[in-house]
């Protein structure tokens, strides 16, 4: 989700309520303790240098059970984060203290946000010798154990 789009929906929410991806739900009592423009530059396996911009926001929970952030407060929050960081338009991530600090992506199913599952992946498949798809193989054309042990050989570069 875009930053525009998380503000357009605070300002018809009359509450703010997070599910985490098992289903279960971020106490109400929660902080928003960051709100911040996070940059990384990085090299890929392939060598490519590359470079991602994302607005991270920080959930945390505490005991003060009386506390409940309003969606007008938060709207508050990203506008003074835009002003003083130059925050632009870009994705969200979130992240959330669990057994280690979880970084998810952020949607609403028309009733409440939700945190998505983030999941890693190689961005020089090409490079790397990873193919798009899994390859299907036949049992039947992979040879004898003789022609599989030579293929296989130390210097033969199967591996």
């Amino acid at each position: 989700m875009k930053l525009s789009i998380l503000k357009r929906l605070l300002q018809t929410s009359s509450t703010l309520k997070f599910e985490l991806p098992d289903g279960s739900f971020i106490p109400s009592h929660f902080h928003i303790t960051e709100v911040g423009r996070i940059q990384k530059d990085y090299i890929d396996c392939g060598g490519t240098v590359r470079s991602e911009s994302k607005v991270g926001f920080q959930l945390w929970e505490a005991n003060d059970f009386d506390h409940a952030l309003a969606p007008t407060k938060l709207l508050n929050i990203i506008r003074i984060s835009e002003d003083k960081l130059g925050i632009a338009d870009d994705e969200i991530e979130v992240e959330y203290q669990m057994e280690t600090i979880g970084k998810f992506g952020l949607s609403h199913n028309g009733e409440h946000f939700v945190l998505t599952a983030t999941t890693t992946d190689c961005l020089a498949k090409d490079k790397c010798g990873i193919p798009a798809e899994k390859l299907k193989v036949s049992l039947k054309t992979l040879g004898t154990k003789a022609d599989v042990a030579q293929s296989c050989a130390p210097g033969s570069s199967c591996c």
